[in-house]
C-alpha cells in the first residue's frame, strides 16, 4: 500500500528553445504575413489554404455530470494582479482511473477542474506541467482572450495528473528539494555535480517506496485518458482543446488513443518529436539566452529599474547570489533559485516589467520576488504540494532518454561556454531523468489520424522553441504551422494575429494557411 502523502484527495479511493524558421511546411506557396500592431485592429491575413480533412462541427454540452460549485475570491486571489476582471469561476472535481502499468485499470484518483465563460461548448485547457496548473492557466486566459470567445465557448482547465489540485504527490524530502532547485547552474567539477546527481537518487528513492508502481501513472498516456474521462462527463463526443507546450504532447497522445474523440485542436508550443531530451535541452538554452536578449532591449526601452544593461545586471546578481545566497522567509534565493524565476519569466511576455522589477530589487538585496516565483516549486502554496514532485514525475515518465553521468560533466562544460547564462541549469536538469525508473516513449506524431489541427510557434520561445512547432506541424498530418515573430512561451492571446487566426479556427472552424507568420 503506498505510504505517499497526498494533498488534495487519496491517491487511491476505493473500488487516479531557437531561430524563426522562415521556411513554409506543406504546399509552396507566398508566406502571408499578418498586419502589425498591438491593438485589437491587427487581424490575421484570410486563410487561402485547405485541410484534407473537414473540421468536426462544434458540440455544445447538454448533460454537464460535474458537480460545480462557485470559486471566484479563491481563484482570483491565486490570479493575484490579473485579477480576472468579472468573470465568475467554478471549480469541480471527476474521479478518473489512476491505470498504474502494472495493475491496468485498478484504483481511482481525481481530477481538478476549473470552467469560466458563458457558451455551451466546452473548450478544455491542458498546460505545460512545469507551468501554471490547467485551472490556473484557463482562468489567467480568460482574462486576457477576445470576450466573443468567452460568450462561445466555456473554458475547461484541467489540471494533469500530478499537478495543482490532481493528486499531486508530495515524496521528495524537504531537504533534497532544496538541495536541486537552489544548486549552482555554474557547476562543473564533477565531485560538486555528484552532489546534485546524491539528492536526485535519495529524492527518487523515496518516490519509489511512497508511490511504489503509482509512480508510473504520471504521464502524458494516462493523462489523454483523462481528457476522455472529462469529455464523457460533459456529455459530448469530441473534445475542443488548447494546450500549450508539454500540454500538447497530451492532445496528439489523446488524438492516437482516441482519433474519433478529437474535435479542434490548437497546439501553442510543442516539444520538439524529431529530437531527444539532450536536443531539446540544448534548444531551450539557445532560445532562453535570445529570449534574455529580447527582455533586455525591451527592458532599455521601457527605461526599465535594471538600468543600460539589464543582461550584466542579471550576471551581476547571479554572481553576487553564488558568493552570498540568502533567503525571503522559507524560501532560498540562490543563483540555482533566480536562474529558475528568470527562465519561469521570460516565458510569460506580458509580465516582463515585473520580471525586471523583482530582479532589481534582488540586486538591492530584497529577493521577495524571486522568492515568490519558486515558492511553489519549493513549497507548495498551503493548500497544495510542492510543484517540483508533479513536474519531476511527469516529464521523466514521458520521456526514454537516460544520460549518463560522464556525458552530463562533459556538457556542462561545452553548454556554459556556448549559453553563458542558461546552459549549466539545463544540462542540469537532464540528470533529474538519469536516476529515474525506465520510461517508454510517447507515440509519434506521425502515428496520428485525426482531423486537422493548428500548431502555433513562437520565435524566441524559451521552453519550446520555434523548431518543435515546425517539426509537429509537418508530421502531423493536415495540420498547419502559424508562427509569431515575438518572444515568450506562447503566442496565444499574446500576438493579436495569432489570436485572431486562433479564434476563427476554434469560431468558425476556416483553417489557417499552412506557414502563418505573424509580426512581432
Amino acid at each position: 500500500m503506498p505510504r505517499a502523502a497526498i494533498r488534495a484527495a487519496a491517491l487511491l479511493l476505493p473500488v487516479a528553445l531557437v531561430a524563426l524558421v522562415s521556411c513554409t511546411v506543406g504546399p509552396s506557396r507566398e508566406v502571408p504575413v499578418g498586419l502589425r500592431g498591438d491593438g485589437p485592429g491587427a487581424q490575421a491575413p484570410p486563410p487561402t489554404g485547405s485541410a484534407a480533412r473537414p473540421v468536426p462541427e462544434l458540440e455544445e454540452s447538454t448533460a454537464d455530470l460535474i458537480d460545480w460549485s462557485d470559486c471566484t475570491e479563491l481563484t482570483k486571489q491565486r490570479l493575484g494582479n490579473d485579477g480576472g476582471g468579472g468573470a465568475q469561476f467554478r471549480c469541480g472535481r471527476l474521479s478518473v482511473p489512476l491505470d498504474p502499468p502494472e495493475r491496468p485499470g485498478r484504483g481511482f484518483m481525481r481530477l481538478s477542474l476549473l470552467k469560466v465563460g458563458n457558451g455551451r461548448v466546452p473548450l478544455l485547457v491542458v498546460n505545460d506541467t512545469d507551468g501554471e496548473p490547467g485551472t490556473l492557466h484557463a482562468a489567467r486566459l480568460a482574462s486576457r482572450m477576445p470576450e466573443e470567445m468567452l460568450r462561445r465557448f466555456t473554458l475547461v482547465g484541467v489540471d494533469r495528473r500530478g499537478t495543482g489540485g490532481s493528486n499531486a504527490p508530495e515524496c521528495v524530502p524537504d531537504e533534497q528539494r532544496h538541495i536541486i532547485t537552489s544548486f549552482d547552474p555554474l557547476t562543473r567539477d564533477p565531485e560538486r555535480l555528484q552532489d546534485l546527481l546524491d539528492a536526485l537518487r535519495r529524492g527518487t528513492q523515496q518516490c519509489l517506496l511512497d508511490l511504489e508502481t503509482n509512480l508510473s501513472a504520471f504521464d502524458a498516456w494516462r493523462a489523454a485518458g483523462d481528457l476522455d474521462r472529462v469529455r464523457e462527463a460533459l456529455g459530448v463526443s469530441r473534445v475542443n482543446a488548447l494546450a500549450s507546450g508539454t500540454g500538447s504532447r497530451v492532445l496528439t497522445t489523446y488524438a492516437h488513443r482516441f482519433p474519433s474523440g478529437v474535435g479542434r485542436f490548437v497546439l501553442d508550443g510543442v516539444p520538439d518529436p524529431t529530437t531527444d531530451a539532450v536536443g531539446r535541452a540544448e534548444a531551450r538554452a539557445a532560445a532562453a539566452e535570445r529570449a534574455l536578449d529580447e527582455f533586455a532591449r525591451d527592458c532599455v526601452a521601457r527605461g526599465c529599474p535594471l538600468g543600460g544593461d539589464p543582461k550584466r545586471a542579471v550576471h551581476s546578481l547571479l554572481d553576487r547570489l553564488r558568493g552570498a545566497p540568502s533567503s525571503a522567509g522559507d524560501v532560498p534565493v540562490t543563483a540555482g533559485t533566480a536562474i529558475r524565476a528568470l527562465l519561469a519569466g521570460l516565458a510569460d511576455r506580458p509580465r516582463w516589467p515585473g520580471l525586471a522589477e523583482s530582479l532589481a530589487k534582488a540586486g538591492n538585496g530584497d529577493g521577495s520576488g524571486i522568492a515568490a516565483a519558486v515558492q511553489p516549486l519549493v513549497m507548495g502554496d498551503g493548500e497544495r504540494a510542492p510543484t517540483l514532485d508533479g513536474i519531476w514525475m511527469n516529464s521523466c515518465n514521458d520521456t526514454p532518454t537516460r544520460v549518463s553521468f560522464d556525458r552530463i560533466s562533459a556538457l556542462a562544460g561545452e553548454w556554459q561556454q556556448k549559453y553563458p547564462t542558461f546552459g549549466g541549469y539545463l544540462v542540469q536538469t537532464l540528470m533529474a531523468c538519469s536516476v529515474w525508473p525506465q520510461a517508454k516513449p510517447l507515440p509519434p506524431l506521425r502515428s496520428v489520424d485525426a482531423p486537422p489541427m493548428v500548431v502555433v510557434g513562437t520565435a524566441v520561445d524559451p521552453v519550446t522553441p520555434l523548431p518543435g512547432a515546425t517539426h509537429a506541424a509537418g508530421e502531423l498530418a493536415g495540420s498547419v504551422l502559424v508562427s509569431w515573430q515575438g518572444s515568450g512561451h506562447g503566442a496565444f492571446p499574446t500576438s493579436p494575429c495569432v489570436t485572431t487566426a486562433v479564434q476563427r479556427f476554434l469560431l468558425d472552424g476556416t483553417v489557417p494557411v499552412n506557414g502563418m507568420n505573424c509580426p512581432p
